[in-house]
Formats: structure tokens, C-alpha cells, sequence
């Protein structure tokens, strides 16, 4: 993901879904929205938990954002997590940060500012989801048909930035790129991390898994793993399971794909991509949310790339920590929603995932409650409110909330 991306994704959990974060949502059942393999008891929340999200509240500004110079995501971001840490609608903080949001809302249904339309709104929906349903039934239903109207391939005629129809052939068809105010090839290039944003929130906010939106969304996920069955070129002889950024067209490679992992080359000299820890994990939520079964090759494929790279000390594939809190983020939604309690691992040990995530964040906590990368200033996770917010909302998603 490039820093733009995630500076408005960043994300309102991966677990993000209010699929897979909480028991019972303001005003109607969980289970009207969430992926049928989530169904967790709510665990207590931890004193780690406690202290983070203290600490996020002492970083809200005088206009009820946070780093809400950057768009309205990662105030959604936040306010959802204190949401779910017990926070009501009717919380001071919680209202300022409503009234900031609500300003961002667009007449198109989507809330955004300068752009990043997709990351933006589809965080603010998966909070939006959360609201009793009869205050905001018309902001959800908006902002849905908004996500869906920019998918590629949704308006039967779009076209890549080379003029090619993008029709289900296409290796574009059913993600989501930025969004439709951002010039980067027309804002049709899509990617795993924007795509899985939004069947999230599409879920959370009462979509069925087998609506037209998530069914084409699993076609493009399913072109960006390195497994059988995927018709993309690069895929092409490989089976680890785990998954690649994007796919891109242009006339000299025709069909390939992008990948932020260290990539190789075969003998040829054509690019072996690199599959990684933070996008494998987006791929397999993304999957559980259009309602794979643990039995589908493609699950299969990925969680035995889960169970050979199972690691909280890297983003594995990346090779440092890059993008460290956001893999944090995918790891725990995904396997929240994947719904089994512990992982075997490459040398047959069963892992607690839960209790080792819960673990390894109160080893990285500091003293004032915050999280931020130390290692690696990428995608600003040297920024604590954003590193801070990704592991609240991991650790409410590994106590079911």
C-alpha cells in the first residue's frame, strides 16, 4: 500500500468488520451482517485495551477529529474503536467526532475531501454501520451505492487507462481502485487493500454476501493469489496460497501484477512476485465475507501459506517491519472471521493467535498507552494515533467485539 493509502484507509479494523468486530450492533442483530463463520463470545477487555484507547482520546482535536487533516478515515477509524471499547453515541467525544465526519459527507453518498473517495468512505460505512439504523439508514444506503457504483467493470463500459473494455475477462474486474476523484488511471486500478476495505463495509452494513458487488469481488481476489485456478498470468505454476497488491494492464506486460514484497526473477528474466503477510491477510477476510468455506481450495491454499508464515515479529514477505500495525490489523480480522482458535504452524505447533497477539502488543505498548512503528517510516505508522488506533480495534477483534 503507498502512504497515501494507507493514511485514509487506515483502516477501522480489519477485523475489521463490523462482520466480524461485534455481538450485537446499535439497533439490530449482528448476525444480519456478519460473515456466518464469526460467531465469538466477547472476551474482557484487556488493560492494554484500556490504555490505548485513553490515550487516543487524549489526541482528539478541538474539531473532534483525529489527524483529521487527512480526511475523515482514521477519525472513523477511532471512533469505532471507542465504540466498541463501551463508548456511546451520546460520549462527548464520540459526538464531536460524528460532527467532524458528517462534514466530510459529499452529495454523492461518499465522504471524502480532497479524494481517496473509496478508503474514506468505506471506513466511515463500516462505522456508520454501528449507528441505530433508523437515524442513518439513508447515509448507509447512499454510501453503498456509491461503493458500488466505482467498482470496476460496474458500469458495463469502463475502461482501463489503455482503452480496453473492463469486462469480467478483464484482470480489473471487481475491485476497487481510489475512487473516482483520483486521476491515477482514470481512479479504475484496483487494489487488494482498497477492495477489501469495501466488502467489509459492505457487509457490516447489511449486504448479502451473494449481492453482485461481493460475488465480483471475489473474482479479483481471487486473481491476485498465487494459487490453482487463478487464469492470471502470473500466477501461472503456483500454489503457496498467499496474495499479490494488484493486478495491472498496460501493452507491453499485457497482464501482470504488483506487489510491495521483494520480488525475483525466473530464468526468463519475467518478475516472480512476492506474496506478503498484511495483503495475504486481506485476501482470506475477503474471501470469509463472500462466504468461502474453510473446505474451498482457495482457503485452503491461503491458510497454508497462514500456517508456514505464521510470525507477529514481521510483516512476513516484507522482510522488515513495513506496514507492521497495518498487518496487525489484517492478521486479526481475517482470523477472527476465519473463526478457529488457534493455528498450526510450519513445525505442527498449535498457536493461540489470540493469546500471542494480546501478548506481543502489551510487550509493545508504551508508557503513555500509544503503539508506533520504531523501525520502519512507511505508510505512517511512526504516528501513534494511527499505529494506536489499528491495535485497538485488533485487539477488540481478537476478544469478538
Amino acid at each position: 500500500m503507498k502512504r497515501k493509502t494507507l493514511l485514509t484507509a487506515v483502516v477501522v479494523l480489519a477485523v475489521t468488520s463490523a462482520g466480524s468486530w461485534g455481538l450485537e450492533t446499535v439497533g439490530r442483530a449482528a448476525e444480519e451482517v456478519k460473515p456466518a463463520a464469526v460467531k465469538l463470545e466477547a472476551r474482557a477487555q484487556t488493560e492494554t485495551e484500556k490504555k490505548a484507547v485513553e490515550f487516543l482520546l487524549s489526541k482528539q482535536e478541538d474539531d473532534g477529529s483525529f489527524l483529521g487533516k487527512i480526511g475523515p478515515g482514521v477519525t472513523a477509524m477511532v471512533t469505532r474503536g471507542l465504540l466498541q471499547s463501551g463508548k456511546t453515541v451520546d460520549d462527548p467525544a464520540v459526538k464531536k467526532a460524528l460532527a467532524f465526519i458528517e462534514k466530510s459527507r459529499k452529495p454523492d453518498g461518499g465522504y471524502y475531501d480532497q479524494g481517496q473517495v473509496t478508503y474514506n468512505t468505506a471506513i466511515v460505512l463500516s462505522l456508520l454501520a454501528q449507528l441505530p439504523r433508523a437515524e442513518y439508514q439513508e447515509r448507509i444506503t447512499k454510501a453503498q451505492d456509491l461503493l458500488k457504483s466505482i467498482q470496476s467493470g460496474a458500469a458495463g463500459a469502463d475502461k482501463d487507462n489503455t482503452g480496453k473494455v473492463v469486462d469480467k475477462a478483464h484482470p480489473w474486474f471487481g475491485g476497487w481502485g481510489y475512487g473516482a476523484t483520483d486521476q491515477k488511471m482514470l481512479g479504475k486500478r484496483p487494489d487488494l487493500s482498497n477492495t477489501h476495505f469495501v466488502v467489509e463495509a459492505l457487509r457490516d452494513s447489511g449486504v448479502s454476501a451473494a449481492d453482485p458487488s461481493i460475488q465480483n469481488a471475489l473474482i479479483f481476489v481471487t486473481r491476485c493469489q498465487a494459487a490453482e485456478g487463478n487464469d492470471q498470468a502470473w500466477a501461472k505454476g503456483r500454489n503457496e496460497g498467499g496474495f499479490i497488491y494488484s493486478l495491472r494492464w498496460n501493452d507491453t506486460l499485457k497482464i501482470n501484477g504488483e506487489s510491495f514484497a521483494p520480488n525475483e526473477k525466473d530464468r526468463e528474466g519475467n518478475e516472480i512476485l512476492g506474496t506478503y503477510g498484511s495483503i495475504t491477510y486481506a485476501g482470506l477476510k475477503s474471501m470469509i465475507y463472500a462466504d468461502l468455506k474453510k473446505d474451498d481450495p482457495r482457503v485452503k491454499a491461503v491458510m497454508r501459506w497462514v500456517g508456514k508464515n505464521f510470525t507477529l515479529e514481521t510483516n512476513p514477505g516484507m522482510g522488515d517491519d513495513q506496514g507492521l500495525y497495518y498487518y496487525y490489523h489484517t492478521f486479526t480480522a481475517a482470523l477472527a472471521a476465519y473463526g478457529e482458535p488457534t493455528i498450526t504452524d510450519q513445525k505442527g505447533v498449535k498457536r493461540d493467535w489470540r493469546a500471542e497477539f494480546e501478548a506481543e502488543m502489551k510487550k509493545r505498548q508504551a508508557a503513555d498507552g500509544s503503539f508506533k512503528n520504531t523501525v520502519k517510516d512507511r505508510w505512517m505508522e511512526s504516528v501513534p494515533e494511527l499505529a494506536t488506533a489499528y491495535v485497538v480495534l485488533s485487539l477488540q477483534a481478537t476478544r469478538g467485539k
